[in-house]
């Protein structure tokens, strides 16, 4: 049918959006794959021979993946348990802590790594407080506290998927089981774990990306454990200036490396492939005795640690003196010098950045979920999938991709907004677009075709009818992607100058000149502008089983 149909104007809208991709994400896709093989206008592979020849290169790929691997683990370790007892129990404070983990989740990576540096570094808080003890203490730095750091952050993505799965669960089946003397820990493990394993594995491969892709964490405490995405950005300064062909290169192999983890998953995903339809839901049970004490005490706990660096850093943001909470003191005396050091410029940029690239990514995610949903053909199926690519890419290759391309004529876009804007609506827009689909498929046709058949145009009825209808999709995608957009840094770190500069590259830039409490005036608010996300997410969605 899609042979049959005429040329409309969604035919252009569909070029318009292939022209975008194609210049803005290809494009650079393929300058950085040249980049990578050609060196002085000759063919080589010396870059990737350089790259395999030293185990301090190559090294770095098994550092991500054994960080990435073990935050994974350990992030559905807390993950799931917690979301069993939220979902299948009466927790008291339940709205409360439901807030807490989505908190936790959306605010900065970076701002956890840099909170525990002044809770438990070399002259943190904790760490002199366990001195005075004659206690040993736990180092931060290294493995060990990037593990620490990252699964706290991102044990609560599993916490929300698990929670819409455990919802999507019919009480019957558990009840059956129970009835063949398959109950407890038993069923919990044979059942429950069996039918939301697809639920288990697509939150398993995000929570992975993220912790293999994040820069922020491991460059502020890795102290010398070399991962994939600081050695990209070390590489790409250079020692004596920029070197663009052994960059690329890396961020060649980290593409490679992380398509082949999401197709692995995918293809995972697919034996555990089927529909379940929760006719009757599980109803939660009443919390008693010690077991009732325990579930409360692990949630709480869990959550209360996983919020404590950012409740630390906003008190840290008031204090007259860095890394301490015992001597007294409070004053505006950061936010005074945070002003002299760029604040007004960084809100600025912050908030022209992140609402000119929501409205580009909600513009761009409506338009393909329409064509997808409604216009399914190879175009629009090529778009949906040309706009997921970035899923599976770090945020310092789509940089450094930006900045080969567009750093000379007649593109020169390079030290720009507009090139920021570019590199995180690529980013981002798969949180909205997917969002958008998901609502879109939830609309039938025939409403649609009912608005035609009174006399209204296909404009009309797209934009009267569809998008208000659509409107939850598009609004819970977005608060999520400007969440990610004001607290992106792995590609804003290659692309900003002092004309551009943002909240979080404010703060990486405080932290690397040693002004914490400057620092902590930046992380303020900029957890500030993610908890007035999260007001307008709750109001808006009124849900608890979001997908991020």
């Amino acid at each position: 049918m899609g042979r049959n149909r005429k040329i409309d104007v969604w035919t252009f809208v569909s070029l318009g959006l292939l022209l975008l991709f194609g210049l803005f994400l290809i494009y650079p896709l393929v300058n950085l794959l040249r980049e990578s093989v050609y060196s002085n206008g000759a063919f080589t592979l010396d870059a990737f021979r350089k790259f395999f020849s030293k185990s301090y290169y190559y090294g770095s790929i098994l550092n991500s993946a054994k960080i990435a691997l073990t935050v994974t683990v350990v992030s559905l370790l807390l993950g799931i348990p917690f979301a069993y007892f939220y979902s299948f129990f009466r927790m008291k404070g339940k709205k409360f802590l439901f807030v807490l983990v989505l908190l936790s989740t959306m605010s900065a990576p970076f701002i956890g790594a840099y909170s525990w540096i002044l809770l438990m570094g070399n002259s943190g808080l904790i760490t002199n407080f366990l001195k005075t003890l004659g206690l040993p203490s736990f180092s931060i730095y290294g493995f060990g506290g990037i593990v620490l750091v990252q699964s706290l952050k991102l044990f609560p993505l599993v916490v929300i998927y698990m929670n819409g799965a455990f919802r999507d669960i019919d009480n019957s089946l558990l009840e059956a089981a129970e009835s063949m003397n398959c109950s407890g820990v038993k069923r919990f493990f044979k059942v429950i774990m069996s039918l939301t394993m697809p639920t288990i594995l697509a939150a398993a491969l995000l929570v992975f990306m993220r912790s293999f892709a994040d820069f922020g964490t491991p460059v502020l405490i890795g102290r010398g454990y070399s991962t994939f995405p600081v050695l990209i950005y070390n590489q790409y300064l250079g020692e004596n200036g920029a070197d663009y062909h052994f960059a690329s290169a890396i961020s060649v192999i980290a593409v490679v490396v992380t398509a082949v983890i999401f197709i692995i998953q995918k293809v995972s995903t697919n034996k555990f492939k089927f529909t379940i339809s929760a006719l009757h839901p599980v109803q939660p049970k009443e919390t008693k005795g010690i077991r009732g004490i325990l579930m409360h005490v692990f949630t709480y706990f869990l959550v209360s640690i996983a919020m404590l660096p950012q409740l630390y850093v906003i008190n840290m943001s008031f204090r007259n003196y860095n890394n301490s909470i015992l001597r007294p003191g409070y004053s505006l005396i950061n936010y005074q010098k945070a002003m002299e050091k760029n604040l007004i410029r960084s809100i600025t940029n912050t908030l022209s950045i992140s609402f000119i690239t929501l409205a580009v990514i909600i513009l761009i995610a409506v338009l393909i979920a329409y064509l997808v949903v409604r216009r399914s053909n190879l175009m629009n199926n090529t778009i949906d999938v040309i706009s997921m690519l970035p899923y599976i890419m770090p945020g310092g290759v789509i940089g450094i991709a930006l900045i080969i391309s567009f750093s000379k004529s007649p593109f020169y876009l390079t030290g720009t907004i507009m090139i920021m804007v570019i590199a995180l609506a690529i980013r981002r827009m798969p949180f909205t677009s997917r969002s958008a689909t998901a609502a879109m498929m939830k609309i039938s046709e025939s409403i649609e075709e009912a608005a035609l058949s009174l006399g209204a145009s296909k404009f009309t009825a797209f934009t009267k009818i569809t998008i208000p209808m659509m409107s939850s999709g598009i609004i819970s995608g977005a608060v999520l992607s400007w969440v990610s957009v004001i607290t992106e840094m792995s590609s804003g770190v290659i692309l900003y100058n002092n004309r551009t500069i943002t909240l979080t590259l404010s703060t990486y830039a405080a932290i690397n000149n040693g002004t914490y409490g400057v620092a902590a005036v930046f992380a303020t608010i900029t957890t500030i502008f993610t908890v007035i996300c999260l007001a307008l997410y709750l109001k808006l969605t009124k849900m608890e089983d979001v997908r991020l």
